[in-house]
């Protein structure tokens, strides 16, 4: 008995010891395990620029390693978080052997190629965060085994393929979010089984299809963004009845139908709506006034018809109704704006592109003092602008052009002292010009073109110091054009007074605008010489003067003016012979009609071409093409005696000097053919598909001026189709004439043959031939880039045929893309496109937007090939010409003679960056006595950044999404990160600059923080 009790007591101990105290061989093998596996994670990491995997050595256990968290009991791997430490590689299949892993956070990193389908083994995981990464491939279906995932985020990588149907597996999950990636498809029916679900954000994807009626049973769902895809279709009733929703996000697709009459009843949370930029139609539910919690309300961009219900119940910050069919064109459609006075926190009202009728009611002066944009423009709105208008002391943006407005400005404008804008074009608005404009210090735009003002113009708008705009074109002016307006410095867009019955001299005072871009006095009174001090506008690139009353001659200052496109000064009283200086210009029109010139006409340079040159009525004009269809010019005998003399004696010099030179020529030759030829002769160069001269003078219409969009340094550019049918392409035609023009030639074509990438400009073809005179050509043939270049949309709010429309402004999302476009560019350049190259011209103008408002980079002719180390000062080059860059984008370097390299492209791109932002070009006017662009927001950073950025950016800053709720706080927070970045990559000293890597991720986090309110994403 003794001896049975002892080995059953023995055997009981045996079992309980096994069970509850593991053996050591079984425990070694697990940790070993966990180890093993860390080890093949940091074997795939090929850039730690911080050197964190340093502490992943064999002196120390795993579990202390950096970024490891272990369970106290087992010693094994639970988390695993490195995120936002800059690694690069690939994450292995081994991940999947951390069998104990519950989080694993990989976020704010570079790790390429796919999500190992072995992470689908971790059964125990919890959160998987690998947002801004760029990862590709299919999303794992097998991610349905973590049966324990509750948080997942793979926003910002470049997913392919479609979310797969097994993720309705998930019972446990809470937190989906797939955005701003390339996923296709259809959003999976399964979805709708994920009843924890609190967030779905899919948005900035490619998902086709309606949205799936079983989504309607996720009745713990807070938040749902669906924005930016191509989804159709009606919304499911059940997705409407959701009560648990705070934010409702569907904007930028084509879905269709009426909202439901009781919406706002049934989502009685609802803090932001968003169906922006779709085809709903019907009215407004009259429930919007019971939505109490609402705060921003996005209806902009469908076909919404009816009345605005009353908003009293509202508190909200933001209501945009723009670009709908809302309104009857009656007296009482604006009553809505009185139920919004209880809206304390309103900050942006915008009612334009509507059918909205009326007057303004007296009540808009009891709006909240928080309103900062007020936007009426292009509706039937009549009547005056009420006095009250001027209790509104934080506006900053009033949009009232093509309305009915009639009246007076009122006065009490010149309260408004936070206006950037003030845009009245296109009214019936009478009376003077109030002289408190001038206390509108921050004023940026002043439109009112299109009235019926009278009076003179107040000298007090010279106090507008940041004024960069000014047209009071075609309304009944009189009086002088007043020499402190005329002499404001900051004027750098557009000055136009057009139209109107001025009297006078243009002052003197003109030689201040040197940053001018079009100036516009055509159609008044006049007088006198035009004054020599308008040679110092060097930026001019169109003017107009005609219709006026000027003599004398065209001062020869104006020789100094090399950008001009467009001239006109026909209609008047000039005299003198035609300035031979004015063939050397690029014009796309230059009319000098009806007037006294006299001598012989011009036959060089533009005057060669009659379809954008004008000289008719000029009775004392000869010579000159066959087109012009002026007389003869008749010299006396004695004269052409002289000539012939003349001629002859040239004749025989030039001779003797073509014998020598031939001479010289053929030694040369004989050297150069015993050496070997370049390997960059243009033969090599030209691996492209050819086209002929004549494809290409078909497809422009014979390079008309109708089909000219832009001039460079090296040629101009038209738009043409070169099959019947086929797409619209661009043609740069280089003008041989200009020294290094061929050779940019030759570097373009090699550069852009070897490299490819989605934001460098493709290029399609090319022509190195003879045109129909004989002489030399060579074109090249890129994409049609429909949104033109991103100089236009920073700077120029015009056209260049004077119908003047409406500025293309970008928001602060777009110009986010757009930097992040080009830094993915640049980047590629320097590191991933075998030899890198240095762009060398990096610059607004540079910068080309297609259709969806993708940036491309464009213009390589001065890049160069950096054939060795890219960061060695030795290194060989190819380059095309000697030039390095435009003044304000070149890096001080290579002003100093230092070799070309990438830092140079950062220094330009910061630049560039700091310009989207501010608003201002690094050559304006202000920078000068040691100031440039980088100390003049070093200097504000961080606490005056509000004072430097382009104020546009606090009046657009309602995107098709909601800045992050729509915070001027937050917004500040993202300005001050994208102003710090400009900074980083234009430090003086290249070693100081932040690479262009560094610059994208950090941009592209805060595009996500823009895109996301649910800031759980990020945190």
């Amino acid at each position: 008995m003794g001896c049975g009790c002892f080995w059953s007591c023995f055997y009981i101990h045996a079992v309980v010891y096994l069970l509850f105290f593991p053996s050591t061989t079984h425990a070694t093998g697990g940790n070993e395990t966990d180890r093993l596996a860390l080890l093949e994670f940091m074997g795939k990491i090929d850039a730690d620029p911080f050197g964190v995997l340093s502490s992943w050595n064999s002196s120390v256990h795993f579990c202390q390693w950096y970024g490891v968290t272990c369970s106290r009991r087992h010693q094994r791997v639970t988390v695993l978080d490195l995120n936002s430490l800059k690694l690069a590689g690939t994450i292995p299949p081994h991940i999947g052997n951390l069998s104990f892993l519950k989080v694993l956070d990989l976020k704010n990193n570079s790790f390429r190629q796919n999500i190992p389908p072995e992470v689908g083994r971790l059964r125990r995981l919890h959160t998987l965060y690998l947002y801004n990464n760029s990862l590709s491939g299919e999303i794992p279906s097998n991610l349905s085994r973590c049966s324990g995932l509750v948080r997942l985020s793979l926003v910002n990588n470049i997913l392919a393929g479609e979310i797969p149907v097994e993720l309705g597996l998930l019972s446990k999950l809470q937190f989906l979010s797939v955005s701003r990636n390339n996923l296709s498809g259809i959003i999976p029916p399964s979805l709708g089984n994920l009843s924890s679900l609190t967030t779905l954000s899919a948005g900035l994807n490619n998902f086709v299809g309606e949205v799936p009626e079983a989504l309607g049973q996720l009745k713990n769902l807070r938040f749902l963004g669906l924005l930016m895809n191509q989804l159709s279709g009606t919304i499911p009733s059940s997705v409407f009845n959701l009560s648990s929703i705070t934010l409702f996000d569907i904007a930028s697709n084509q879905f269709e139908g009426k909202l439901p009459r009781d919406l706002f009843i049934f989502l009685p949370k609802l803090e932001t709506f968003s169906i922006a930029v779709n085809q709903f139609t019907g009215p407004i539910p009259n429930s919007a006034s019971n939505a109490s919690n609402l705060l921003h309300l996005q209806l902009q961009g469908n076909k919404l018809t009816g009345k605005v219900p009353s908003l009293e119940m509202l508190n909200i910050v933001a209501f945009f109704i723009d670009n709908n069919i809302i309104g009857n064109g009656e007296f009482d459609d604006l009553g809505f704006l009185c139920s919004l006075a209880n809206a304390s926190s309103l900050q942006l009202l915008d009612i334009s592109r509507n059918k909205l009728g009326g007057e303004i009611p007296e009540c808009i002066g009891n709006l909240s003092s928080n309103l900062a944009m007020l936007s009426l423009h292009q509706n039937q709105i009549s009547g005056k602008i009420p006095d009250g208008t001027g209790n509104l002391v934080n506006l900053e943006s009033i949009e009232a052009y093509k309305n009915k407005l009639s009246g007076i400005i009122p006065p009490s404008i010149g309260n408004l002292q936070n206006l950037v804008k003030l845009i009245l074009d296109e009214n019936k608005i009478s009376g003077p010009i109030p002289s408190s404009l001038g206390n509108l210090t921050s004023l940026n735009r002043l439109h009112s073109a299109d009235n019926d003002l009278q009076g003179t113009i107040p000298s007090s708008l010279a106090d507008c110091k940041n004024l960069q705009v000014l047209d009071f074109s075609r309304n009944n002016l009189t009086g002088t054009l007043p020499p402190q307006v005329i002499g404001l410095s900051s004027l750098s867009i557009y000055v136009g007074f057009a139209q109107n019955n001025l009297r006078g001299s243009i002052p003197r005072e003109v030689e201040n605008l040197k940053n001018l871009g079009i100036f516009d006095v055509s159609d008044n009174k006049l007088s006198g010489e035009i004054p020599s001090s308008l040679g110092s506008c060097i930026s001019l690139e169109y003017l107009y003067m005609q219709g006026n009353q000027f003599q004398g001659p065209i001062p020869s200052s104006l020789s100094s003016l090399r950008g001009l496109q467009v001239l006109n000064l026909s209609y008047n009283n000039l005299s003198g012979q035609i300035p031979e200086f004015l063939a050397g210009f690029s014009f796309i029109y230059l009319n000098l009609s009806f007037n006294n010139f006299e001598g012989r006409a011009p036959t060089d340079g533009i005057f060669k071409n009659a379809s954008i040159v004008s000289v008719t009525g000029n009775s004392k004009l000869c010579g000159g093409i066959p087109e012009f269809q002026l007389p003869a010019c008749n010299f006396k005998r004695s004269e052409k005696r002289r000539v012939k003399v003349i001629v002859g004696i040239i004749a025989g010099g030039l001779g003797a000097i073509l014998v020598v030179l031939s001479f010289i020529f053929l030694l040369r030759l004989r050297k150069k053919s015993r050496k070997p030829s370049s390997s960059y002769s243009e033969n090599s160069l030209l691996e492209l598909p050819k086209v002929s001269y004549r494809d290409l003078y078909k497809a422009t219409d014979g390079f008309s001026s109708e089909n000219l969009i832009g001039t460079g340094s090296f040629g101009s550019v038209y738009k043409g189709i070169l099959d019947e049918g086929g797409p619209v392409v661009a043609v740069k035609v280089l003008n041989l004439q200009h020294h290094g023009a061929a050779k940019s030639f030759m570097a373009e074509c090699e550069a852009l043959r070897n490299i490819r990438h989605r934001n460098l400009v493709k290029i399609l073809t090319a022509c190195s031939g003879v045109d129909y005179q004989g002489n030399d050509f060579k074109a090249l043939v890129y994409e049609y880039m429909d949104n033109g270049n991103l100089e236009e949309w920073l700077h120029l709010p015009v056209s260049a045929d004077r119908n003047h429309g409406e500025p293309k402004n970008l928001n602060l999302l777009q110009r986010v893309n757009i930097a992040i476009d080009v830094a993915s560019a640049i980047e590629y350049l320097h590191h991933h496109c075998g030899n890198p190259v240095v762009h060398c011209d990096l610059k607004p103008s540079n910068v080309l937007l297609d259709g969806q408002m993708t940036a491309h980079i464009g213009d390589f002719g001065l890049a160069k090939f950096l054939l060795e180390n890219m960061h060695n000062n030795s290194t060989n080059q190819f380059s095309s010409i000697g030039l390095r860059g435009t003044i304000g984008y070149a890096p001080p370097e290579y002003g100093l003679g230092s070799e070309v390299s990438t830092y140079g492209d950062v220094y330009s791109y910061g630049v560039l960056l700091l310009e989207m932002f501010t608003g201002k070009r690094p050559t304006d006017d202000m920078f000068k006595e040691g100031l440039n662009l980088h100390k003049f927001a070093e200097s504000a950073l961080p606490n005056r950044v509000n004072e430097i950025v382009d104020p546009i950016l606090f009046q657009e800053s309602h995107s098709e999404k909601p800045l992050n709720g729509g915070s001027n706080r937050i917004m500040m927070e993202f300005l001050i990160s994208i102003v710090g970045i400009g900074i980083a990559c234009s430090a003086e000293l290249p070693a100081n600059r932040m690479d262009i890597n560094d610059a994208a991720k950090k941009l592209c986090l805060i595009r996500d923080k823009l895109m996301a309110p649910d800031e759980e994403i990020y945190t």
